[in-house]
């Protein structure tokens, strides 16, 4: 996606329902929005696995996550350019939220591992890849039922052998 095709800082504004000021006021530049929007999302992702664990079995709750994570993947994609400059800037630490996010899904995997729902034999890192690769060939944007599908049968290989 070229730089182009990120929304302007007004379509945002328009989009957010602010002034174009307003937005600059709290956001100076495009780089500290971005930033601020892909913060977001990871604390939405780290705290979003713990409530999921606390309102559904351990399973749902690894399905849902990655309809999360899903999200997330889609969210990025409207600030591609930026974030990838931010990140070779070393603006952004991919290595920590690379982190987080596995952390994430250790903790639901862990649970499920306690409670018999996942396989003991399947890594966070596993899970990591498998996501990127469903988001890849089946972006939310473009084929959400495709990606749900593909989703549901990565869910069914978590489970364990009855």
């Amino acid at each position: 996606m070229s730089a182009d095709a990120e929304p302007s800082m007004r379509a945002i504004a328009s989009e957010a329902g602010v002034g174009i000021a307003t937005l600059y006021r709290h956001f100076p530049t495009r780089e500290s929005l971005v930033d601020a929007v892909y913060q977001d999302q990871v604390v939405r992702l780290t705290t979003g696995a713990r409530e999921l664990l606390g309102q559904h079995p351990p399973a749902a709750a690894m399905r849902r996550w990655m309809d999360l994570f899903g999200d997330w993947i889609a969210a990025k994609n409207g600030m591609l350019d930026t974030l990838l400059a931010m990140i070779e800037s070393g603006e952004i630490t991919h290595a920590r939220t690379r982190t987080e996010l596995l952390t994430a899904i250790t903790t639901i995997l862990d649970a499920g591992r306690a409670a018999g729902d996942l396989r003991s034999d399947v890594t966070a890192e596993d899970i990591a890849a498998s996501l990127i690769g469903i988001f890849t060939v089946a972006p939310r944007s473009g084929r959400g039922d495709q990606a749900g599908r593909l989703l549901n049968l990565l869910m069914d290989g978590l489970r364990p052998a009855r």
